[in-house]
């Protein structure tokens, strides 16, 4: 380029452009044999061809190890799903029933109650310690191991049971399925095309690296603990949620309900004391007797507002989300992965256009409590060590705890039966029910008379965390073994 005030010249090269924007913006691509496009209908749109389980089924095919598959008389596994019913739906019983999506949850609830009148064999849908469980329907291929939390539980009957010949292949069969590459083959058929729905018999098909015994110990001993890790903190949520009931001398949800208040169709309210709600939920005589309850047996009853609690509740604004590939972007996930110890997302918004909200509204550090705000309001995550850095959607409310002192203490509370009542007393909406910022903010929340009483609370749920930052660590040091020493090595 000539000097300043003279004709300007700039040697362009085309190639160099194509080069930036190819490194920028990696290109997927697979070879594609004829028979292949013809059995596709002669579509040539690479939508219709899973490129990147084309490649995956190369890469294992190339593995240094035989090859086995996942189910099937010479497999790793026998797998079946259970028989079909119908419910026969009650309120109470002692055979709650879960969903296919739970197993997901580090600590599930269930869905509902059946009935002993169900036509079905219950012990048939109890799934069993060290099983594999895969959803079939819908979002297919989450897998989860079971522990202590999910065994002996009931099912329903859409959900793949996947039962190892051998104790050590369950951790190392579960690390396989839930990796980038396994899952990717586990989705698609032998041909590379996307599947909807996978039945038993698909598994015979899935190819696994049969690694040797030394490597699959590693594996599976890691997974192990890792769940073993998870029901650890479970079992230290429940001993503080059962300390926080005993201080308040609350008894069950359904006990008090019955005892305090009967259900009641009309009521009265005084004028003064509508502030401002004329919906009637918000006025039900169950909460005014919960409220005064607490009143009795705390030392105190403020609200989330109060600076000693919170030091704000984020509700970020509706905006339009640009999505980019993972490493241009920040992570996103929504209400329904905050239950999950590590939230599969395959949304990542871009960097340099949300970097702003990401900042203001979206992240979440360690500590902070979520709380879903619309469609299943109320449900609570406190987020621990290896959430830090992710972007949460507007359909969380962000409550920033005034200190790490009372946050484990303020998710205990807001994640028990009595706190999800005054959570969702606060509900609005006429189609859409939701709760915002300043809904939270009117929660009212006990300060206990004893403050040894409240520490142990917050240490219980805070080293829960720990715990379960801990199983995380644990899970993606198997996932790095299975990639380093099976599928990718030569």
């Amino acid at each position: 380029m000539e000097a300043a005030g003279g004709n300007r010249m700039v040697n362009w090269d085309p190639t160099s452009e194509n080069e930036e924007n190819s490194k920028s913006f990696p290109l997927k691509w697979c070879f594609v044999s004829l028979s292949d496009v013809i059995s596709h209908q002669k579509r040539l749109e690479a939508s219709v061809y899973d490129i990147e389980a084309k490649q995956a089924m190369q890469l294992i095919k190339s593995s240094r190890y035989p090859l086995t598959k996942v189910g099937g008389k010479d497999g790793l596994a026998f797998t079946y799903v259970g028989a079909r019913f119908k419910r026969i739906w009650v309120e109470k019983s002692d055979i709650p029933i879960f969903q296919p999506s739970s197993i997901l949850d580090v600590k599930p609830d269930p869905d509902g109650y059946i009935s002993h009148l169900t036509k079905i064999n219950i012990e048939e849908l109890r799934v069993k310690k060290g099983q594999i469980l895969m959803t079939c329907s819908g979002t297919i291929g989450k897998v989860s191991y079971v522990s202590e939390t999910l065994a002996n539980k009931v099912f329903s009957h859409d959900l793949l049971r996947i039962t190892c010949k051998e104790t050590i292949d369950q951790g190392y069969l579960y690390t396989y399925l839930k990796s980038r590459i396994g899952n990717k083959i586990l989705l698609a058929n032998r041909y590379g095309a996307v599947i909807t729905h996978i039945e038993p018999h698909h598994l015979a098909e899935v190819p696994v690296p049969n690694a040797p015994l030394h490597i699959k110990k590693k594996i599976h001993n890691r997974i192990v603990r890792s769940y073993e890790l998870r029901d650890e903190s479970n079992q230290l949520l429940d001993k503080a949620e059962r300390l926080l009931m005993n201080e308040l001398q609350l008894p069950a949800i359904q006990e008090f309900e019955a005892g305090a208040v009967r259900q009641v169709n009309v009521f009265a309210v005084k004028l003064s004391e509508l502030e401002g709600r004329a919906d009637a939920s918000y006025h039900v005589p169950v909460v005014d007797a919960i409220v005064a309850h607490m009143k009795k047996y705390a030392a105190e009853v403020t609200t989330m507002s109060d600076p000693r609690i919170s030091k704000s509740i984020v509700l970020a604004g509706v905006f339009k989300r640009t999505y980019v590939e993972e490493e241009y972007g920040y992570p996103f996930i929504g209400g329904k992965e905050i239950t999950q110890l590590s939230p599969q997302t395959d949304k990542f918004l871009s960097k340099p256009i949300h970097k702003s909200r990401y900042e203001k509204e979206l992240k979440v550090l360690e500590n902070t409590i979520l709380l879903t705000d619309r469609g299943t309001i109320g449900t609570v995550a406190l987020v621990p060590k290896h959430w830090e850095g992710y972007a949460v959607s507007q359909n969380v409310l962000k409550l920033i705890p005034s200190s790490a002192d009372i946050a484990g203490y303020l998710y205990i509370y807001l994640n028990s039966d009595y706190g999800k009542v005054l959570v969702r007393r606060q509900t609005y909406g006429s189609v859409v029910n939701m709760i915002d910022d300043k809904s939270l903010a009117s929660v009212e929340v006990p300060i206990l008379k004893s403050e040894e009483v409240q520490n142990k609370i917050n240490d219980l749920a805070l080293e829960a965390n720990r715990k379960r930052y801990q199983a995380y660590e644990l899970e993606q040091q198997a996932l790095r073994i299975m990639d380093e020493e099976v599928i990718y090595v030569k």
